[in-house]
């Protein structure tokens, strides 16, 4: 049976939300943060999640194994702004049992 891990999120207004993440509904943290409303209607998940747009940029604040960054991730980061050497789109990150524990901050929309 598939547990909820907990992830916790710090905002654009720099407050932190800890919460459930289901690791059986095949979300991403994009789709995680949309749910829960951490960010603005329209300012989150533009491209509905196809690494087009980088609208979910984040930045991973603690040492939790993600999966390894395709070459649109990349090249996405590459034009983005307010990038950092930890900075990663949440589209592309799984929801998985691995990341139990993950905390993140969302990149200043661009």
């Amino acid at each position: 049976m598939a547990a909820d891990i907990t992830i916790k999120i710090t905002d654009r207004e720099g407050v932190v939300h800890e919460v459930q993440a289901p690791t059986d509904m095949a979300m991403n943290i994009m789709e995680l943060c949309r749910s829960y409303e951490l960010a603005p209607e329209g300012t989150i998940g533009v491209c509905g999640g196809m690494a087009m747009c980088a609208s979910c940029q984040c930045y991973v604040l603690n040492d939790v194994e993600l999966p390894e960054m395709e070459a649109d991730e990349d090249a996405m980061l590459s034009e983005a702004f307010y990038v950092k050497p930890n900075s990663r789109l949440g589209c592309q990150i799984p929801i998985t049992e691995e990341l139990d524990g993950l905390e993140i901050e969302l990149a200043p929309e661009s």
